[in-house]
């Protein structure tokens, strides 16, 4: 009798509680392998965008942890468990931790904000919060760059979001702007017919958009011309030292004066 009696409540327990029972595990088993698709995925997106590997995996464990808490969540609900509790305590305990690392949490916010509005990748070139140098590494908290003289510069996130970002590498493409002064009595058209000469035997100077050589502005001492070319991105600096070079001795070839400011001084004798 105790034996069927056993039997008897293991039953009414079943009819009760086996296909919650069931759900549950069948929540647990999807949503084990739901979570770990979802995982690969983030991180074959990410990897294909060519994402810093740190943050893939930050992000990609973060995802599977909140994943996993929700799949949890689900299965103790379907057991019939009173889950508003838990939310409660974790709702707390992520306010609690959003106080004590604000600043780091902002840091954080801002990582995902450079991931995927992407203004800027490892290798560009940049002017981010007074500070220019290559991007050589992106983390979770901070960018590190590669000044020109080959000193490592570390900027938190949250600083380069609410800063001004200048890409100059983001274009295949970049303009070069000089100012070339020559003296009054110059001919203008020699003058130009002498620096766009310059420009022509660069082999480097693109030729759309057109180069520019204008006369700019007639200074106290000088004539200024501007001069503006085109160039791929990559090549920037070398015609920029080059231009500076060669025109100087084109105009020294030329005879065209190359002004340096003066001041005459009249003298007036009295009686």
């Amino acid at each position: 009798m105790d034996i069927q009696k056993l039997l008897e409540q293991v039953y009414i327990w079943l009819s009760a509680f086996g296909l919650k029972l069931l759900a549950a595990v069948a929540i647990l088993v999807l949503g084990r392998i739901t979570v770990k698709l979802i995982r690969k995925s983030i991180i074959r997106i990410m990897r294909r965008r060519k994402i810093e590997e740190t943050i893939t995996s930050f992000t990609a464990s973060l995802s599977y942890t909140l994943l996993w808490i929700f799949v949890i969540l689900a299965a103790l609900a379907s057991l019939g468990v009173e889950t508003t509790s838990f939310m409660t305590v974790i709702g707390a305990a992520g306010l609690a931790i959003g106080l004590a690392l604000q600043g780091s949490l902002s840091n954080i916010a801002a990582g995902f904000l450079l991931i995927f509005f992407r203004p800027f990748k490892v290798g560009d070139f940049v002017e981010i919060s007074k500070v220019t140098g290559i991007i050589d590494k992106i983390s979770i908290f901070t960018t590190e760059f590669l000044t020109p003289d080959n000193k490592r510069e570390i900027v938190p996130n949250s600083s380069i979001m609410n800063g001004v970002i200048i890409n100059y590498t983001a274009e295949d493409k970049r303009r070069i702007d000089l100012t070339i002064g020559v003296g009054y009595e110059s001919d203008l058209q020699q003058v130009k017919e002498v620096i766009k000469s310059v420009i022509d035997n660069h082999k480097k100077i693109l030729k759309d958009p057109e180069p520019m050589v204008r006369l700019g502005k007639m200074n106290d001492s000088s004539l200024d011309f501007i001069v503006r070319t085109w160039v791929q991105t990559k090549d920037y600096w070398d015609v920029f030292f080059d231009l500076n070079e060669e025109i100087k001795l084109a105009l020294d070839k030329a005879k065209i004066t190359i002004p340096y400011p003066q001041m005459d001084v009249h003298l007036l004798k009295s009686d």
